[in-house]
Parts: C-alpha cells; structure tokens; sequence
C-alpha cells in the first residue's frame, strides 16, 4: 500500500497505529507527545510506565486507550547535536523500528509524523527527506498504508535550495489562467511518439527502445494494454512499476483486470513518472488518453519542473505539491 502526506492533527486519526515521538523515558514533556497522552487519558502514561522506556532510535507498543487509533508506538528520535553524532543513522533507526514493530503486529495502517523536528532540533528539511527515504525503501519490501502527518506548516520544510529552484521555475512557467495563456501548441502532441535516447534503460538483448516505445502508444489500444508495452519497453517489471507510482496491489490488480479501465489524469502522471518518460513521452502518454500537462495549473508547472529536472520519486514529488497546497499525486484514486 502507499504513502499519503496529510495535514492532520495526529491524535484524530482512525488507523491501526500512531506514531508518539517521545524521549528515552517515555515521559511526556511538551508537544505531539502531551497532545497524544492528553487525548489517549491517563492510561496511556500507566502503560508508559509499565513499559519503562525505548531506546533513542527503537520502538515499543501501547494500546491507544482513548485515541480512535487503536495502538500508539513510541519512539525516541535523536536530538541534533549538529549532525557529527551520528543523527542521520539514528533517525532512519527511529522510522524503521516503527515501520517493522507496525509490519510485526500484522497493522495495515500506520501513521508517523515528521520526527525530531520540533523540540529536538533535527532541521526540518533533512528530517523529511530521511523520513520520505526510508519509508519508501519499506514500502518497496511491504505492503502497509503510511500517513506522514503534518501539523501545521512550519513543521514541514523542503531544503532551500530546492524550493529556491522551483519558486524561479514558476515564476518563468507559470501562467495564471485569469492573467494570459503562455501555453503553447507545440506542447501537445501531434508527432509520431519518439522517445528520448537518453532515458533508455531496457536491456541490450531486448528490441530497441526507441522501437519499442514507438510502438507502445496507440489510440485504439486500452490504457492498461498502454502502460504494459510501455513497461516492457522500459525493461521494467510490473511490480517496480506500481510501487514507484505509489499505488496499491489492489489498484494494480483493479487496473489490470479491467480492460475498459480509464485512468484520471493523475494516475497517468504518476506511471509516466514512475517510467521515468521525459516530459515530451509524458506529454505524448497524456495526450494518447485525452489529457496534457499546461502552464496555466500550478500543479502542472510542478510536475513540468520535476520532469525536466530529472526528478521522478513520486513522494519527493507529493512533498512538493504538498508545500505548495497542491492535490497530491496519491489523491487521485
């Protein structure tokens, strides 16, 4: 199952398990911690007790008690000490003891928030990188439905740079569409669809890419008859495939057992990324099921950017559009 990025109060979600970022003696002191013990009751802290503590990076099991989640895992996330001290490995430790105690107890659901972030120093913008990598890595191994919760915005933060880079690529690209329309004719696709050479990655025994792909978009043909050529031209298995989109075993199965299936925009955008096609095969895909990409959606500029960028993790992407107060990619099902 996938990874959805929400804005949430972490206390108020119906999930298998919530994720209390705690310290090493599990005493609540302040922030998602006291909120978590506030609204659980004061069982929550008897049971902390019973428990003793966690080491910084492990994990341990509470009943949720009063929370509409039925568990709570504690973990105690580092505290920066100015990255020398090995915080990094400690908070990866932190997200997969979670993620392992969760996948241990047989949750099908579980909800983490941005760790160490707050009280604990951690920059806010490596904390959700490391969280978004390694609960991808696990997602590649398991299937389990993950909620990254944000409180509010200034808890979550993509490096300067990036958003630096993206805020000047808006505003070269980005035409409102109450302000003019700077998109232009020769973003859709009335060529033949010739891939770039640069993105090939089938294997050397395999047909051409170039062959291949060319022959992978047809009107006539069904969109998942569509996404199958295109996986096999790219070299790729359909596991690969589905998980890099961020969709579920049972969307995959539904998609390909239906052979009237019609995507929405979004799932097409989310496989075009995961086939890593460039933003001209993206544009040409599109285009093949009656949609485009333009620069009159804010949401359109932002994938446009990524594409050209070379950016194709489809949760780095949804952190974005997230920052942004975009629809997520995850939203479309």
């Amino acid at each position: 199952m996938p990874l959805e990025i929400i804005r949430q109060d972490v206390t108020k979600i119906a999930c298998d398990a919530i994720v209390n970022p705690t310290n090493t003696k599990l005493f609540p002191d302040g922030g998602t911690d006291a909120a978590i013990h506030a609204a659980a009751g004061p069982a929550l802290r008897a049971a902390c007790r019973a428990v003793g503590g966690v080491e910084t990076g492990g994990a341990v099991l509470t009943p949720g008690f009063s929370l509409p989640a039925r568990y709570v895992i504690h973990t105690a996330g580092p505290v920066w000490q100015g990255g020398t001290a090995g915080e990094d490995q400690l908070l990866v430790s932190s997200y997969l003891s979670c993620l392992n105690l969760a996948r241990e107890q047989g949750f099908q659901s579980i909800a983490l928030p941005l760790i160490s972030s707050g009280a604990f120093g951690f920059p806010k913008d490596q904390v959700l990188q490391i969280a978004l990598e390694t609960i991808s890595s696990f997602l590649f191994r398991h299937d389990m439905m993950v909620y990254l919760v944000v409180f509010d915005k200034e808890a979550y933060r993509l490096s300067e740079a990036l958003f630096s880079d993206i805020r000047s690529y808006i505003d070269d690209h980005y035409a409102h569409p109450y302000l003019s329309s700077r998109f232009s004719r020769n973003d859709m696709v009335y060529a033949d669809y010739m891939p770039d050479p640069d993105t090939m990655h089938a294997p050397k025994k395999r047909p051409s890419f170039k062959t291949r792909l060319s022959d992978a978009i047809k009107l006539d043909e069904s969109f998942p008859v569509k996404l199958l050529h295109l996986i096999d031209a790219k070299g790729m298995d359909e596991v690969t495939c589905y998980k890099k989109a961020n969709v579920s075993k049972q969307t995959w199965y539904k998609i390909m057992n239906d052979k009237h299936y019609k995507p929405n925009r979004k799932t097409v955008i989310s496989f075009a990324l995961a086939l890593e096609l460039t933003l001209s095969e993206a544009q040409k895909l599109l285009a093949s099921v009656g949609f485009t990409l333009s620069e009159s959606s804010l949401f359109d500029v932002i994938i446009r950017y990524c594409m050209e960028n070379g950016i194709y993790d489809v949760l780095e992407i949804d952190s974005i559009l997230f920052q942004y107060d975009q629809e997520t990619l995850f939203s479309r099902l």
